[in-house]
């Protein structure tokens, strides 16, 4: 039993079964023994590889679309250049080194990472430390300061905590984590049932409810509101609101049960893309998209970008940038190409922007 698993178990016995939403944001974020608290998850010694991780393009295109959005908005002289959940900073570090190109835009953001995490903040300082732009850290959004803002969030928002409810012969009852007769973790539902669900469904299906994701959406809403810009999110996850299970836990790149090394496994939900654009909606937000990875990428031009990058590789280098590349656009059912989706919000000015059909504006 991990010292995390101790410490939830210790609730449970005090305060009684405690809510998934509870058991994700301890699991993830308790301050001494939260999973992305205490370690680097990232990479082929970690749990799980980003996209960031498999190739440089993909920040520098991200970089280049960044400054596609500042010309939009009518290039302001200062704008802030926000990232969530930033990781090891690699996505950001490629994307101000593809910068250098677009010198009117580099000389006008400032940087700001949220990223709760000391593990990963002190990566990302080594990952930027020779950055030109000045670079702020904050543990969450409301401390960035105001003005002209673009975000970038990939792979936040499957992190965030989510509720589930089981539907019963007594209606949707919420799932909950308590504990077995040995003192186990287990899953149960609640003795009553939540009366505002009216979704049908079959007996013992699953409903999953980010309302931590929602709730963020209309943040950065409101802030893109306020202030002028746009937001985009990357992630894996369903384009419509769907039933069923997609809580999984990874360790060491596999698969375990999400209720074993709490704090030593990586906890994720499919995001669902459906909500957010509901949310962007409710704080009149322009929202592009939500298309498939795969397809953004070739639209802001991968496929030249890497022929660019192979006529000065070695062969062994060809073949890594031809894989990354693959592996980042593949849309098969099973490759990140299909299984991550991008959504972009914009303020109501923005009617346009790259990656994105204009029929989704």
């Amino acid at each position: 039993m991990t010292a995390l698993e101790q410490e939830i178990s210790r609730i449970i016995r005090f305060e009684g079964p405690i809510s998934l939403e509870r058991f994700m944001g301890l699991a993830l974020g308790h301050p001494k023994h939260g999973y992305y608290m205490t370690r680097d998850p990232f990479g082929a010694q970690g749990d799980f590889v980003t996209a960031p991780e498999i190739s440089q393009m993909f920040g520098e295109l991200i970089g280049l679309w960044a400054a596609e959005i500042w010309a939009a908005m009518g290039r302001p002289s200062r704008v802030i250049l926000v990232e969530l959940g930033p990781g090891r900073g690699t996505l950001m570090a490629d994307a101000l080194r593809a910068l250098r190109a677009a010198p009117s835009f580099l000389s006008a953001i400032e940087v700001h990472m949220v990223e709760m995490s000391p593990v990963l903040s002190e990566l990302q300082r080594q990952s930027l430390e020779r950055s030109s732009v000045p670079v702020f850290w904050h543990k969450q959004l409301n401390d960035v300061p105001e003005g002209p803002t673009i975000l970038l969030a990939n792979e936040f928002f499957d992190a965030l905590p989510v509720r589930q409810y089981v539907n019963t012969q007594r209606g949707w009852c919420e799932r909950l984590v308590g504990l077995d007769e040995q003192g186990q973790l287990m899953f149960g539902v609640s003795s009553t049932a939540e009366s505002t669900l009216k979704v049908a469904a079959p007996l013992g299906e699953i409903l999953e409810i980010g309302a931590q994701g929602q709730l963020m959406m209309r943040e950065i809403g409101q802030r893109l509101q306020r202030q002028h810009g746009a937001a985009l999110i990357v992630d894996y996850g369903y384009a419509e609101t769907a039933l069923g299970e997609t809580f999984q836990a990874l360790k060491n790149h596999e698969f375990v049960h999400p209720l074993s090394s709490v704090g030593e496994a990586d906890l994720t939900v499919h995001v669902d893309f459906s909500a957010l654009m509901r949310a962007a909606n409710s704080v009149r937000l322009n929202v592009f998209g939500p298309v498939y990875q795969g397809e953004f990428l070739l639209a802001l031009g991968i496929e030249q970008r890497a022929e660019a990058l192979k006529r000065r590789a070695t062969e062994a280098q060809i073949a890594e940038i031809d894989a990354a590349t693959l592996r980042l656009t593949d849309e098969s059912s099973q490759n990140m190409g299909h299984l991550f989706k991008v959504l972009a919000v914009t303020s109501p000015d923005l009617k346009q922007i790259p990656g994105f059909p204009q029929e989704f504006a």
